[in-house]
């Protein structure tokens, strides 16, 4: 079997998570770096022992010498970056959201589709177990009809340094930045949290969204040198299902005491699932017959599953399509962008 040559576009923080899932796969070679910065380039290449290295997509893509390419760039340069690699016919592994809007995104799976390659979404939490087996249990029938369910993904970066500081590091001060390409928190894990959601709940597509946005003061004047702390730090959303179930979604980047939490609550016509991931690690657990007269809640396994590096780079040697595909990524775009619509609109204001 040939080794998959996979190129790494952009090369900030995040790309070392994907360069290292590669490195550590048999018969996957780093084939090359892709960064507008040279000197955070050669820092990467020399980190990963990569050879080449390319301060421009065009000139990797005229070197041609890779198959495929997980596309760690920002938000706003998904698209016109991915749309040249499958013009070019590479397998293309995105990071999330898609892109930064649903026309965009739709052409991004229309042109996947029409290329014939594999294409994936970099939707990390698919290879938390426990939702993976959430969603199993579903798709058995094992809690009935869903009916209701509660989603929550909270993070405190915004009141405390374990992750770096966000009001000097470019890596976090894009985020708070509209200019600089961010969505803000509804963009950033807001697309994890909605996927999470709505994949455990079955196979059932969003119908309908209310959302409100909320950006908090952080710096005088709003801002802190050329970045403008516009981008929304917290978003609480209603969520109706095609076939009738309701949920509520919210995430915030001001949850203190939550490093890096998710948490899922289904609740069904048979039963209830509890998912949570806290410290890298995730729990299930289900209220199921005969346990519902008592409320009783009670542990579920939730066998390993492989990572999305893993099943995109086994897909590309099966020849397979893997999801989450980007017709997946466009469906959460257009859930994010009507999300953003639904707060224009505003709301009624209490007379007090």
């Amino acid at each position: 079997m040939s080794d998959v040559r996979v190129l790494i576009l952009g090369t900030g923080g995040m790309a070392n998570s994907h360069a290292e899932a590669y490195a550590a796969m048999p018969g996957v070679v780093l084939a090359a770096g892709v960064d507008t910065n040279p000197g955070r380039l050669a820092e990467f290449k020399a980190r990963h022992r990569m050879e080449h290295g390319f301060t421009s997509l065009a000139d990797a893509i005229a070197w041609g010498e890779f198959d495929a390419v997980s596309n760690v760039t920002p938000d706003a340069a998904h698209h016109v970056t991915t749309m040249a690699l499958l013009a070019a016919g590479k397998h293309v592994l995105c990071e999330k959201p898609l892109a930064t809007n649903a026309d965009d995104a739709a052409e991004m799976a229309q042109a996947a589709e029409a290329a014939g390659v594999v294409n994936m979404v970099n939707l990390t939490y698919r290879n938390v177990p426990a939702l993976i087996q959430a969603h199993a249990m579903v798709e058995a029938g094992e809690i009935g009809e869903v009916r209701h369910f509660e989603a929550a993904y909270l993070q405190s970066w915004l009141t405390q340094d374990a992750w770096g500081k966000w009001d000097e590091d470019q890596q976090w001060l894009w985020r708070l930045s509209t200019k600089h390409g961010s969505t803000g928190v509804l963009g950033d894990i807001g697309v994890h949290i909605v996927d999470f959601a709505t994949f455990a709940a079955g196979r059932m597509g969003v119908d309908d969204v209310s959302c409100r946005l909320t950006t908090f003061d952080k710096a005088p004047g709003g801002r802190i040198g050329e970045y403008v702390l516009d981008a929304n730090d917290s978003f609480a959303m209603h969520v109706g299902l095609e076939n009738g179930a309701v949920g509520v979604i919210h995430a915030s980047r001001f949850a203190s005491g939550h490093i890096n939490d998710l948490s899922l609550q289904l609740f069904g016509t048979k039963g209830g699932l509890r998912v949570e991931f806290r410290g890298g690690a995730s729990t299930l657990t289900a209220c199921l017959e005969p346990d519902l007269r008592s409320g009783t809640w009670r542990p579920v396994a939730a066998p390993a599953v492989p990572t999305n590096y893993e099943r995109f780079i086994a897909a590309i040697r099966a020849g397979a399509q893997v999801r989450p595909d980007f017709a997946r990524g466009a469906q959460l775009q257009r859930v994010l962008d009507r999300a953003i619509e639904s707060d224009a609109a505003g709301g009624l204001k209490l007379d007090v």
